[in-house]
């Protein structure tokens, strides 16, 4: 799943392409189950000129010209792309023609993502994102590691929860805690204040490294434009069990926490 490096290098690009841009006509050829209905979705957005494209956690953001917000949640194999006007491709979901020629599409291979677009004032009250915590570059990693050091709950659990630190799924948790010296399955409150400080530094700049090098491709990501991302070639610990560790040499090992494998160094992440 596209975390937080992903949607945020994907909301910039979009918003340097199509900010100012209006929705002059949207195709529908099959929007997926979680999405907000063709009926509804598409008198809301034709007409309409896109202000800005952003991001809060994982969700990307377009603000359009009436106060109301097309959000797209990627989930495990959404792309949204802008591009060439072109007919409707195998995995397309929605389609739309914008006033310049160009097109923004949103496709979804295996149809868990979304899209809907919330009326002026309803985004504030999405239960979704009501839900989710402080963004991590947004946030001192003094303030972030008051959120875990006083939970009774393994330390990669804790960032995977968007109700703690939003944006932040299974890449990102690894390589930050591997950078902090942190085993997975750590409790949060065995982790103390100076170490979790630690932590939430070297996870932003473990995020602002991913948003350099334009995101992770695993699989299914790519940016605005079609492109793949450069940050998996910087991988230290995940997906590389049985690989040797690129700090001590020793063997990295994995373990499952919170129900994701989650790969460490047993020599420089020791368990407290």
């Amino acid at each position: 799943m596209p975390e937080l490096p992903e949607v945020e290098v994907i909301a910039r690009g979009l918003n340097a392409d199509v900010a100012g841009l209006r929705i002059e006509s949207v195709e529908v050829p099959g929007l997926t189950r979680l999405s907000e209905p063709a009926e509804t979705l598409v008198p809301k957005v034709v007409g309409r000129e896109i202000e800005r494209v952003r991001r809060r956690a994982k969700v990307l953001l377009a603000d359009l010209d009436d106060g109301s917000t097309l959000a797209f949640h990627l989930k495990m194999t959404g792309r949204v792309v802008h591009g060439p006007k072109r007919v409707a491709e195998k995995h397309d979901r929605i389609l739309f023609f914008l006033s310049d020629g160009s097109l923004l599409s949103f496709a979804d291979m295996r149809k868990f993502g979304y899209v809907r677009c919330f009326p002026a004032g309803e985004l504030e009250r999405w239960d979704f994102l009501l839900k989710v915590g402080p963004e991590p570059l947004e946030t001192a990693p003094e303030v972030l590691a008051e959120r875990v050091v006083k939970r009774n709950c393994a330390i990669k659990a804790l960032l995977l929860n968007q109700s703690v630190v939003a944006g932040v799924g299974n890449i990102y948790a690894d390589e930050s805690l591997f950078r902090a010296g942190i085993h997975p399955e750590t409790r949060g409150s065995r982790v103390g204040r100076a170490r979790a400080v630690r932590l939430f530094t070297e996870l932003q700049a473990v995020l602002r490294q991913a948003i350099a090098e334009n995101g992770s491709s695993i699989s299914d990501y790519v940016n605005a434009h079609g492109d793949a991302g450069a940050f998996q070639n910087s991988f230290n610990v995940y997906g590389r069990k049985g690989h040797p560790c690129k700090q001590c040499g020793g063997t990295l090992q994995a373990t499952t926490v919170a129900g994701r494998t989650s790969t460490f160094c047993p020599a420089c992440q020791r368990r407290r």
